[in-house]
């Protein structure tokens, strides 16, 4: 990203908007917005596979593992507005399990892009599937989207719930169930 140019596009819209990008408050935000949208785009210059870098581990256990209420924030791509919530993954592992903190990591590589939930969620579970060759793999996200608080509609109170299931997830019932009642459930 080129943040000298990001700061001039910047500081033309304060203008536009009718701002002073001379007045004393605004003086230093075109660097800071610079800053903050490299950080908050910063999936795009990642690479899911070097975050894994190899944390995929054999194990002999054929359980349903979870990680749940994993904090996501994103960008609507329609308005650039924030999207934030729950990201709950689980999977069903098939002799190769794949380090907890590489989840989180994974789910904030697809987040840090502009992105539409629904996308996410099937980005996700897909990238979790492909790692771990599992038997099954369910994602659930839970957001409020300030697209629709500060603007459009105005409803508060409204989430969104999007989920992608693959495998036995997909196929097994059971299995769905398990999921889902494992990541309703107050801990």
């Amino acid at each position: 990203m080129n943040k000298q140019r990001v700061e001039e596009l910047i500081r033309e819209l304060l203008t536009e908007i009718g701002e002073d990008a001379d007045r004393q408050g605004l003086l230093k935000t075109p660097e800071r917005v610079a800053k903050a949208w490299e950080f908050l785009t910063s999936g795009y210059r990642l690479d899911p596979r070097e975050i894994i870098n190899g944390a995929i581990f054999e194990s002999e256990s054929n359980n349903m593992i979870i990680s749940r209420d994993i904090e996501i924030y994103s960008l609507c791509e329609h308005h650039l507005l924030p999207f934030f919530g729950r990201c709950h993954v689980g999977y069903i592992a098939e002799k190769k399990v794949i380090g907890m903190s590489k989840i989180a990591r994974i789910v904030d590589c697809y987040a840090r892009r502009l992105q539409i939930q629904e996308r996410l969620t099937a980005q996700i579970a897909q990238e979790i599937m492909d790692a771990t060759q599992a038997e099954g793999v369910g994602v659930v996200i839970e957001c409020r989207h300030l697209c629709s608080m500060m603007r459009g509609v105005e409803k508060q109170n409204s989430v969104m719930t999007t989920s992608s299931v693959l495998g036995s997830f997909h196929d097994d019932e059971p299995s769905r169930s398990e999921f889902l009642t494992l990541i309703s459930r107050d801990v």
